[in-house]
């Protein structure tokens, strides 16, 4: 920033091009394309197009991407219209079913690779600066202006913006002073990988809940992704196995409603904890995503949450004058606007995890009694499905 002139080189500049990044890019560029968005991300569209991860979308978020004008770009997309909540070992079970709650479907299973290819394309056309391959070495709050430094094509470049929002997922975190990054290990990981079952899935999602963790499976193409939690130690014993023991030990893990499983893809693993940033916001500088908030998978509220962060930024940041971007006024309208959703959307998937994730006898009579409570009340039900299509809000 030029002191004299009271210039920025930016409005408003966004640390990762992912989808909670480039959601907040477009939404901007959409509501005001006379505001200056850079967006900094520091992998390539090749890096993206190698991901091999499936997200789980909650009608929400479809939403979101409808308004940005991304939905329909989107291909391999697989509604989810029913979930089958259950707990191995134990009665009670419910169903949750998007026709009761009046919706096309739950949520959809897309390729992150893809919904990553139609962001970047959008990116490319939105009016934003997009710079990829640039890599943020630091981020500094102050009450003019944030500086960000980063390294694009072997040269070092410094920008000064009225409001930085880290989109990173944390990766630039420790070098901002006053930000600390609490976290509880739930000594889980997680296999992911595509498997294919005798019967069709008929758009149905299982979540079940095991003493080891919860798996999952949602409806993905002619398949399913897989999500099966365990403790480290039983993870590194699942990876190596053949894929026909693979096979016959997640029937023996999952059951047989969906019949046999007959096919798996490459399996990989991550470890699984919950990191929450403290506070979200400094001097013109703002958490989003996974950089304010990193979840647990079960019930798929993480990402689901990250897009609503960026959702609710862009109209924070579009509802005030230029001059006032970035101000501490509207941060603390973004903190307060965004509170009961985080912090309800971390308390409940914190719950599921420690109450069903344990081998006490008491706890699970009573989570086989909260499911069959659940599976016979529509209004409770429409309550639970409100809450994990729009988050803690409803």
């Amino acid at each position: 920033m030029n002191e004299t002139e009271n210039t920025f080189d930016a409005d408003v500049i966004i640390v990762g091009g992912g989808p909670v990044g480039a959601t907040l890019a477009l939404a901007l560029a959409q509501g005001a394309p006379s505001l200056k968005v850079i967006v900094l991300e520091a992998q390539t569209d090749a890096a993206a197009r190698r991901d091999t991860r499936t997200l789980a979308l909650s009608h929400g978020s479809r939403l979101v991407l409808e308004r940005i004008g991304v939905w329909r770009k989107l291909a391999a997309v697989t509604p989810i219209t029913q979930i089958h909540i259950s707990q191995r070992g134990s009665f009670g079970r419910a169903t949750l079913s998007a026709e009761e709650a009046g919706l096309p479907a739950l949520g959809y299973v897309i390729p992150y690779a893809g919904l990553q290819h139609a962001l970047h394309a959008a990116l490319q056309q939105c009016g934003a600066q997009y710079v990829t391959g640039a890599q943020v070495s630091k981020v500094a709050p102050g009450a003019a202006a944030a500086q960000v430094h980063y390294t694009h094509d072997g040269a070092s470049h410094v920008l000064a913006s009225r409001l930085v929002a880290l989109a990173d997922g944390g990766r630039s975190l420790q070098d901002i002073p006053g930000v600390k990054r609490e976290c509880r290990d739930y000594h889980q990981a997680a296999v992911v990988c595509q498997v294919t079952t005798e019967l069709p899935h008929k758009h149905l999602a299982y979540e079940r809940f095991t003493e080891d963790g919860p798996a999952a499976l949602l409806p993905s193409g002619e398949g399913y992704a897989l999500v099966w939690t365990a403790a480290p130690e039983r993870v590194a014993q699942i990876l190596a196995l053949s894929e026909a023991g693979f096979l016959s030990q997640l029937h023996a893990h999952f059951g047989d409603r969906q019949g046999r499983f007959l096919q798996a893809g490459p399996r990989s693993s991550f470890p699984l904890s919950l990191r929450k940033s403290q506070p979200i916001t400094r001097e013109r500088l703002v958490l989003i995503g996974n950089a304010a908030q990193m979840l647990h998978p079960v019930a798929g509220q993480g990402f689901n949450m990250g897009l609503r962060d960026a959702w609710e930024l862009s109209r924070q940041i579009l509802g005030c004058a230029p001059e006032a971007i970035g101000g501490a006024a509207m941060l603390e309208r973004y903190v307060a606007g965004r509170r009961v959703d985080t912090q309800g959307g971390i308390f409940f998937t914190d719950l599921l995890v420690r109450g069903f994730s344990n081998r006490l006898q008491g706890l699970r009579q009573a989570r086989g009694l909260a499911l069959s409570v659940l599976d016979v009340l529509p209004p409770l039900k429409s309550f639970v499905v409100r809450r994990l299509i729009f988050g803690a809000k409803g």
